[in-house]
């Protein structure tokens, strides 16, 4: 593995310690898939952010840091609203803790934007190398972007954020990127809400594991595109995918599918995704909102009020630039938090039931919250929160 100059001096130590260790940490992992150099990066975006996920051990770590990160990097969800964890419900010992940990990436110069949207904060761009570690984000920036980025674990983003470079390997090469297997939807709804695309996901995930497909005969939005990728990330491993004429990359490069392998799906193996039935809650903002479904949220719950705790999650930043249907949706009688999301924060875990747009937390929320989880569309996740 080629290591420049300034590459060999952060690995003999002249950086540092801190940076010493991350780059010994990332030079491990070039070595372990054969990357032949390292790569400057534009950002990075760095999860194991919640106490709920990291513990003790995770906190101890990062207080044994001591550097500056060298590109712009962000958080990944915490495990409570920073300024309304008192309201969420959540105890004074996880707050401290959770606080530690935040003060801990503060001091490392990580921007404390905790999301998995951070491409909501125009911090990528097509062709951009990244180190992004949560999953629906690593898949949106790859696919509808057409950014280029591994799915990083925590601790690699963070070396990778300390030290601005990261293994050149994987879906940083285009070689890489190409589809090896075609997912043909038949007959797909021409208006189907959000949550079909993330139902949609849901299913395919298991169905192709860690290949890249190329799918047909769909036409998803951004925030349809958003929750397919989420739910295959979550039930798959799924970090690429492409859209026939919809993303970047269909439009950019020439793949002949005609020697790989075709999976049909139907719609009603999708619509079978969704389940109806009473709940102890609704929480929707897995991935967090967009601006356009904050507003699309508002404008459903706009007259009504909530009788079942109903939780909205958005970034901090789209949260401030859709104050007024934020103000809408609270009026309701729901709550729209920053900062965290319904997985790694130990609030949600009062329910036993939650009834959820997303086929990412309907994959996550059994195992991460304790309860079950239904899937349903929005207006229908409205209908029951103020029902």
């Amino acid at each position: 593995m080629f290591l420049d100059t300034d590459d060999e001096k952060i690995l003999a130590g002249e950086y540092g310690e801190t940076r010493q260790r991350m780059m010994e940490l990332l030079v491990a992992l070039g070595k372990v898939f054969d990357a032949e150099k390292m790569i400057p990066i534009s950002s990075a975006q760095v999860s194991g952010a919640s106490y709920k996920t990291i513990g003790d051990w995770g906190l101890e770590w990062l207080q044994g840091l001591d550097a500056r990160v060298s590109v712009p990097a962000v958080l990944n969800p915490v495990g409570m609203a920073r300024d309304r964890w008192q309201e969420m419900g959540i105890s004074s010992e996880f707050a401290d803790k959770q606080n530690q940990i935040i003060s801990a990436f503060q001091r490392l110069g990580v921007k404390l934007e905790c999301t998995c949207t951070p491409y909501y904060l125009n911090m990528v761009q097509y062709g951009d190398h990244l180190a992004w570690s949560e999953s629906s984000a690593v898949s949106y920036a790859n696919s509808v972007i057409g950014a280029r980025t591994n799915r990083e674990g925590g601790p690699g983003a963070l070396a990778a954020a300390l030290v601005g470079k990261t293994p050149y390997y994987g879906l940083h090469i285009v070689a890489n990127r190409r589809p090896e297997v075609v997912i043909q939807v038949a007959d797909a709804p021409k208006t189907q809400d959000t949550a079909w695309y993330g139902a949609l996901g849901h299913l395919v995930g298991p169905l192709v594991g860690t290949r890249i497909p190329l799918f047909t005969g769909i036409r998803p939005s951004r925030d349809q595109l958003k929750a397919l990728g989420a739910g295959m990330a979550a039930t798959g491993a799924v970090a690429l995918y492409h859209v026939d004429e919809i993303t970047p990359e269909t439009r950019v490069f020439h793949f002949d599918t005609t020697t790989l392998e075709a999976i049909p799906v139907e719609p009603a193996s999708v619509d079978a995704v969704f389940s109806s039935q009473e709940v102890d809650a609704v929480a929707v903002g897995c991935p967090h909102c967009s601006p356009d479904e904050l507003t699309r949220i508002a404008g459903l719950l706009k007259g009504k009020h909530t009788k079942k705790p109903f939780i909205v999650f958005a970034a901090k930043g789209v949260i401030s630039a859709e104050q007024e249907s934020v103000a809408l949706i609270e009026k309701s009688g729901a709550k729209v938090y920053a900062d965290t999301c319904m997985v790694v924060s130990p609030a949600l875990e009062r329910f036993n039931s939650l009834m959820v747009n997303s086929g990412k937390a309907l994959a996550y929320v059994p195992n991460l919250c304790g309860g079950t989880a239904h899937l349903a569309t929005l207006e229908e996740c409205v209908a029951e929160a103020t029902r």
